[in-house]
């Protein structure tokens, strides 16, 4: 799954695994849970974490060859979050080749930049659970979840989110052409709500 911050990947990701009955593998939380368990992995990556580091790729790319030879990813699995450039696209590509695997499709939600900058400066996350939300204008800042407090976050801020575009156009935005070249990309329209945004994707699945 590929697109830029706010253009609702993490989202669709969750809704299209739970329609095709695979795993939603997010490098993010796949992290934070071996932290959590405190797993060999787990606590390597804590080091890193806790340092304000940021966690090598050959630890991601550990933690993610793990999951696809794992029972979990017997079915099949959707990435999100991974791979973020060429090289790293390279390298799933061995470690898939190892495992006996390919990827089907590659999933590129589009969105206009300004739009994406609207969306991400309205978005607020629950303390709690975690839960991502968008503000409701009337002041109502409780999540719709658990009821625990909504914060925004310090990345949510304008000139920081273009920044992260820019960051996005420069190392990411070129897998696209990279999986155009290889016939399994498939360009999705992100705009309109989260159902029909998800319809499109399974369309084209």
């Amino acid at each position: 799954m590929l697109g830029a911050p706010g253009a609702g990947k993490g989202t669709q990701a969750e809704k299209i695994s739970e329609q095709l009955g695979i795993p939603h593998v997010s490098t993010g939380d796949i992290l934070r849970a071996q932290i959590k368990d405190g797993t060999e992995y787990g606590k390597k990556a804590k080091e890193y974490v806790e340092s304000g580091e940021l966690v090598p790729d050959e630890l991601i790319f550990d933690i993610i060859e793990d999951f696809i030879n794992s029972d979990r990813a017997r079915n099949g699995f959707l990435l999100d979050g991974f791979p973020r450039n060429i090289a790293q696209a390279e390298k799933l590509n061995r470690m898939l080749e190892k495992a006996g695997a390919e990827l089907d499709k590659v999933i590129n939600i589009v969105v206009d930049n300004e739009e994406i900058i609207q969306r991400l400066s309205m978005r607020r996350i629950c303390r709690d659970c975690r839960q991502v939300s968008i503000f409701d204008q009337s002041g109502d800042e409780e999540c719709g979840r658990c009821g625990g407090t909504l914060i925004k976050r310090k990345d949510d801020r304008e000139d920081v989110i273009r920044q992260r575009l820019e960051v996005y156009d420069r190392q990411t935005h070129p897998l696209v052409e990279y999986y155009r070249n290889k016939g399994i990309l498939v360009n999705i329209d992100g705009t309109g709500t989260m159902e029909k945004v998800t319809e499109r994707i399974m369309d084209s699945l």
